[in-house]
């Protein structure tokens, strides 16, 4: 017979319940590092597109 700790086990449980939760939202929502880096550049090819067509000279209003 061997003596297992209670709270131990719990615990191990939960953790494991949560990875699984957590893998399955990664599934679900998650976006591959190459899609992450595609939406950070066209982000920032529109930001420096917008900041081409500001006119100089006049404070914005």
């Amino acid at each position: 017979m061997t003596v297992v700790n209670l709270n131990k086990f719990r615990k191990a449980k939960a953790r494991a319940e949560k990875k699984a939760q957590a893998d399955e939202n990664a599934v679900k929502f998650g976006r591959t590092k190459a899609e992450k880096s595609l939406d950070r550049a066209q982000n920032a090819k529109a930001q420096k597109d917008l900041d081409g067509k500001k006119r100089d000279g006049h404070p914005p209003e």
